[in-house]
């Protein structure tokens, strides 16, 4: 802890989203001073878009130690640790409480969008002293332009709003610029706020990731309340199989449900499938859109009225052109977090535990946290960031030991690629998971804790 007569260092803390606001719990708890700045209206602004979605971890893998303990001194009562949340109750059960009701509240600038970030004094290329300069955040709010110093910087501003195109390539396929009008990216609320666009249309998704997968769900749901509407699932590999997760074996019970679900409506013609369909090209055809795959004179190509692109996020590197920054040049994350998190070889099981080490950067006391950490890997889960930015802030604090202690146990199975399910679990299917129903035969096929927990007769979750 800081001596009270040497001034509180300041750490910015771009982005309040689950690990931002995080984050922002341990420098409070540390004794250190946070800046939290928000370009969405309120925080938790990128969740609030997939507030529509139940995620595929239960409540006590989505909140942060240091957060729990902040609210908790407010008199805040925690969720059940085994049910699952949709975003929207996540903003609403602990998001929210934590940035209105606890310290945070006045540490918190939302409508503030971080446009650029430097050292005061130093521009890029200047080296000598330039580790004992502040920080330079710069931002737009509605008064105009803003300035604040700060000792370190955790760049938790996420993906979301940085998806992938639909062109195979990685680059937007040809004449997908002059369609966005029939064109919509991650998951849009097909069952909601957004029904009456798809309802009664063909709609094609395109992704294989967990987004994908639960929109497909959702779409298949509508046909059958709205005769007429069909689906398509456009998918780049050849494979479908692959998407299908763990299934039963995944220690994410709801992983495993969303998983088989998606297998049981692709095999009974719910769902059409369209494999090896890399997107070239986006045209108008009548008042259709034709999707092509290969050359535009004789590739294939669908109909569609709507285009749902779901093939992941990519971080936005725009305003840290004044940072020094080290990336891996494929994955676009920490070089030496690559390694650990590449989704050819890792789900988000087999990523092994990282924090400050991995995830410094050649500008010292700046760091990248959260999904944006991860670059263009799938492979995220919440409680990684939280465990991330743990390990960050007691670093910053001085706390070597603590920073470099880094301890965490993640469910194994599936990649991770998105907020979970859009099917609701059955009492078998939460049974077959490790917080709720009875403890499976085989502790390997569960958290052994809880097996343990269960056969002494006890309730709580996981043991």
């Amino acid at each position: 802890m800081p001596d009270s007569l040497t001034p509180k260092k300041t750490v910015a803390i771009l982005g309040a989203g689950p690990v931002g606001l995080a984050a922002a719990a341990h420098v409070l708890e540390r004794g250190l001073e946070p800046i939290v700045l928000e370009a969405g209206p309120q925080v938790a602004h990128a969740v609030r878009q997939w507030g529509h979605v139940r995620m595929f971890s239960p409540w006590q893998y989505n909140i942060d130690k240091a957060a729990g303990r902040l609210l908790e001194a407010g008199g805040w009562n925690a969720p059940v640790a085994c049910e699952y949340p949709t975003g929207d109750e996540l903003v609403e059960r602990y998001l929210e409480p934590l940035a209105r009701r606890t310290p945070l509240k006045d540490r918190i600038r939302a409508g503030s969008r971080v446009t650029a970030v430097g050292r005061a004094g130093f521009d890029k290329v200047t080296s000598g002293g330039r580790e004992f300069a502040p920080f330079t955040i710069r931002y737009a709010d509605s008064r105009g332009a803003q300035q604040v110093k700060a000792d370190a910087v955790i760049d938790t501003t996420g993906t979301w709003f940085s998806p992938g195109p639909a062109g195979a390539d990685g680059l937007p396929a040809v004449g997908e610029v002059d369609l966005q009008e029939r064109i919509a990216y991650g998951m849009p609320d097909v069952l909601g706020r957004e029904r009456s666009r798809y309802a009664g249309r063909k709609v094609a998704v395109l992704g294989a990731g967990h987004s994908a997968i639960g929109t497909l769900i959702d779409l298949a749901r509508l046909a059958q309340e709205m005769p007429g509407t069909k689906v398509v699932w456009l998918l780049r590999g050849d494979r479908p199989e692959k998407a299908f997760g763990g299934g039963a074996d995944d220690k994410l019970a709801a992983r495993g449900a969303l998983g088989q679900a998606f297998a049981d409506r692709v095999a009974t013609g719910a769902i059409g499938v369209e494999s090896g369909f890399r997107v070239s090209h986006l045209g108008r055809e009548g008042d259709k859109i034709r999707v092509g795959a290969g050359s535009a004179c004789c590739g294939r190509h669908v109909l569609v009225d709507e285009l749902i692109v779901a093939t992941g996020f990519r971080p936005d590197f725009g305003f840290l052109r004044e940072v020094r920054l080290a990336l891996d040049p494929a994955i676009e994350c920490p070089p030496a977090l690559a390694p650990l998190i590449d989704p050819n070889v890792h789900s988000c099981g087999t990523v092994r535990p990282h924090g400050a080490r991995e995830l410094s950067q050649p500008e010292p006391g700046f760091y990248l946290a959260g999904m944006k950490s991860y670059g263009r890997a799938p492979t995220f889960l919440m409680m990684t960031g939280y465990e991330q930015v743990r390990s960050i802030v007691a670093q910053v604090a001085g706390d070597h030991a603590a920073a470099g202690k880094v301890e965490l146990v993640l469910p194994e199975t599936g990649v991770c690629s998105g907020p979970g399910p859009a099917v609701d679990l059955t009492p078998a299917e939460a049974a077959a998971g490790c917080c709720g129903g009875p403890a499976p035969e085989q502790p390997g096929a569960c958290c052994v804790a809880d097996v343990k927990a269960k056969a002494a007769g006890k309730q709580s979750c996981c043991g």
